[in-house]
């Protein structure tokens, strides 16, 4: 009796052991399928998108995604992991071998028990450097092994730079259109389409101020730290790229606090006088946006739950990120109209949520032209802006607005773009600014990024800014060379991955 239990003491292996080893299977396929699915879902975007996004909290994300990480993500890592742990410790029925060299034989299944933990190990092992490749995790942990100087060497300090406004000072409205870039225009307009998505968007570059990295239609260049909708929203109004350090974007970009120490468009216009709002489709705590608004001077957020309280829309009615750009333009009319009775020159931001990816959102104004949902998604998107900005031209207070339009990045739908735009295309952001008050020495052949829309903003606005240059951004309708045109893509975008201390002492008070 004593023999036969130690026969299956042998045989079995111990609770301890399979309960640990297995633990360790579904952390890494847990990291593994996350990987893939947000891989395949958002493309690569670099990992301080990925570390905001997975510690800047889930509310206000789209309902949608999360039924897709459940299904893609989740699922698939349960499946695995019960799988995979029952071979490894519980296969008894066959012995499968394989044969080496000819002759000799190898037992691969059921394992041996001195093997179970090695192989449970180096499957877990390869797993999780699997994903910390494809996430670009490595890279950056080698990237924070080196220090960036370029912002002791090139920040401009908007607290101190000598900015001077026009005596009628001129208001603004700035619009981020997700996801817009060029790209949907057709080959001969400079796009990679056979057909012209964007002929509203195109149009309006064509007849007022569109930079273009090239001689045609062209736009911005994303790099580190701006490439997803937090790093374009701190891109375009503070002229730098949203670092995130290891270990501090729940205390730094959460609920008290976000880039508490950077001077940003908004505190630059309430100093001078302006009533500033931003209008969005979704819960502005998505991201914590709404800290960063209102820590750097706007006066009123609308998001969902403000267009709720003015009875946009029935109480319990929420579709897409919240509600849809039709009834965000709606909106965005009627509270335009109330703020420009006001005393005070204003500046009104909107953010669209509708060709957010995946597939974009079909509203009652969709048409069914194209075989692609998200194509007839950005062709409705691109009537609607083109509609709403023809309505502002007809209000009284359009002859003393400044408007700028911006793709706040390129579109993240890695599945459209892979099954529409050939490999080598180079992808850009899409720009235009109406009725400005300046004049552009040159429109075209500029090579910028997002971060240089902050002081071209303000001399769309007539301001003079001393030098050109506020954050690490150049005012565009000056001949003073951006960083990209000094540096080089590669050599900025690599030098916004480094680690800077600068950047912690001074922007978010990290050391």
């Amino acid at each position: 009796m004593e023999k036969e239990n130690n026969i299956t003491a042998r045989r079995n292996p111990k609770l301890i052991t399979v309960i640990l080893c297995t633990i360790l299977l579904a952390v890494a396929y847990a990291a593994f399928f996350a990987v893939l699915w947000y891989t395949v879902t958002y493309g690569e975007t670099g990992f301080d998108s990925v570390w905001f996004t997975l510690t800047g909290g889930m509310d206000g994300v789209q309902s949608g995604l999360i039924i897709s990480y459940l299904l893609k993500g989740l699922l698939p890592t349960v499946i695995f992991t019960v799988a995979t742990s029952f071979i490894i410790f519980f296969y008894r029925k066959k012995t499968v071998t394989v044969s080496l060299f000819k002759k000799s034989k190898f037992t691969v299944l059921p394992i041996k028990n001195k093997f179970k933990i090695i192989v449970s190990s180096v499957l877990s092992g390869v797993l999780l450097i699997t994903a910390a490749i494809k996430i670009d995790l490595i890279s950056y942990i080698i990237y924070q092994i080196h220090s960036s100087t370029v912002f002791e060497e090139y920040y401009v300090d908007p607290n101190t730079a000598e900015i001077i406004f026009p005596e009628n000072k001129r208001n603004l409205i700035f619009i981020s259109v997700e996801s817009l870039e060029t790209t949907y225009s057709d080959k001969s307009q400079g796009g990679a389409l056979d057909y012209n998505l964007i002929p509203n968007a195109t149009k309006l570059a064509q007849e007022n101020i569109s930079f273009s990295n090239n001689s045609g239609f062209g736009g911005s260049k994303s790099v580190a730290g701006t490439t997803w909708t937090a790093g374009s929203m701190v891109a375009h109004t503070a002229g730098i790229p949203l670092k995130v350090p290891f270990g501090t974007a729940d205390n730094t970009y959460g609920k008290e606090e976000f880039l508490s120490g950077a001077t940003t468009l908004y505190e630059v216009l309430r100093d001078n006088g302006y009533y500033q709002a931003v209008m969005m489709g979704c819960d502005s705590h998505f991201a914590n946006s709404n800290v960063y608004y209102t820590q750097h001077g706007v006066n009123k957020i609308y998001d969902y739950y403000a267009a709720r309280d003015d009875k946009l829309f029935p109480h319990n009615y929420k579709v897409w990120w919240g509600y849809e750009d039709k009834l965000l333009y709606s909106y965005a009319k009627q509270e335009l109209t109330k703020i420009a009775e006001g005393d005070k020159p204003f500046a009104f931001s909107i953010k669209t949520v509708d060709t957010h990816h995946v597939g974009g959102y079909v509203c009652s104004e969709c048409e069914d032209n194209y075989s692609e949902q998200y194509e007839n998604v950005i062709s409705c998107a691109d009537r609607q802006l083109g509609e709403f900005v023809e309505w502002i031209k007809a209000q009284p207070f359009f002859e003393n607005t400044a408007i700028v339009i911006v793709g706040d990045h390129t579109t993240m739908d890695a599945g459209y773009i892979s099954r529409n735009v050939d490999e080598d295309y180079e992808r850009f952001v899409y720009n235009c600014i109406i009725n400005a008050s300046a004049t552009a020495v040159n429109v075209k052949n500029r090579q910028f990024s997002a971060m240089d829309i902050f002081p071209t903003t303000l001399a769309a606005m007539g301001c003079e800014i001393k030098g050109d240059r506020l954050g690490l951004g150049t005012n565009l309708f000056s001949s003073t060379p951006t960083l990209l045109e000094e540096m080089g893509f590669k050599k900025l975008d690599r030098q916004m991955t480094y680690k800077s201390k600068y950047y912690n002492k001074n922007f978010i008070n990290y050391r």
